[in-house]
């Protein structure tokens, strides 16, 4: 078998996708691809992408974009197992039940705040008013407080399997890590704090191996305000 993931650790769904590849002990090539250097947009990843974005994974020859569609390509592959992709067509379901949700859910909202908080000064030099980005941090903190309540906290350890995680704990793991770097903690939320604690534990070491370029920049970050 061969196959390739076009990643950029900076990604939360690349990120998700590699730890996933690591944790089940895949023989996979990681091929990464910068996006702070615009590698997405160079003429030799265009042609695998047309829509110039990661993660990609090419499988055999077959080139495949979009995480979600390559989660459940490589569960009917069997190269995830059903441990953490279910087969069972109810279960599966649910999975694919938040897969859908995060999208809109948490993916949107986590991730803007941390553009117009972060990135946009350091790419664009651009830094919206406080009443601007006050808005975009009360619209994640209502996507978070969703998710801590109707996804999590309901006697269940993890999102849809009970006491076992699956890729949907992932996923969505990586996209809490996001705003971390513009400053904002998600695990101040109950039940997001002990849930994301017991996804971290299980997908380590590979989990830690995912997010070390982005702990590197909240660490930084975090010396940064101490000295203001």
């Amino acid at each position: 078998m061969s196959l390739s993931l076009y990643c950029d650790l900076m990604s939360q769904p690349s990120r998700a996708l590699y730890i996933l590849l690591k944790s089940i002990k895949c023989n996979f090539e990681p091929k990464f691809v910068h996006l702070r250097k615009a590698e997405h947009y160079s003429e030799e990843f265009s042609a695998i992408n047309r829509f110039q974005k990661v993660p990609v994974i090419d499988h055999n020859g077959f080139i495949l974009t979009e995480s979600v569609a390559i989660l459940k390509y490589l569960s009917r592959e069997n190269i995830i197992p059903e441990s953490l992709y279910p087969k069972e067509s109810k279960l599966q379901a649910r999975v694919e039940e938040f897969l859908e949700w995060q999208h809109a859910g948490i993916r949107l909202h986590c991730a803007m705040y941390f553009r117009v908080k972060y990135l946009d000064p350091i790419l664009l030099n651009k830094t919206l008013e406080p009443r601007s980005l006050a808005g975009y941090e009360s619209r994640m903190e209502n996507a978070l407080t969703e998710f801590d309540t109707k996804w999590l906290g309901r006697g269940t350890d993890f999102i849809v399997a009970g006491d076992k995680p699956t890729v949907a704990d992932l996923l969505a793991a990586c996209e809490l890590e996001q705003p971390r770097m513009a400053g904002y903690d998600p695990a101040k939320f109950k039940n997001i704090s002990v849930w994301w604690s017991k996804v971290r534990d299980h997908f380590n070491p590979y989990y830690d191996e995912g997010h070390v370029i982005i702990n590197k920049v909240i660490k930084k970050q975090s010396k940064v305000v101490s000295k203001v």
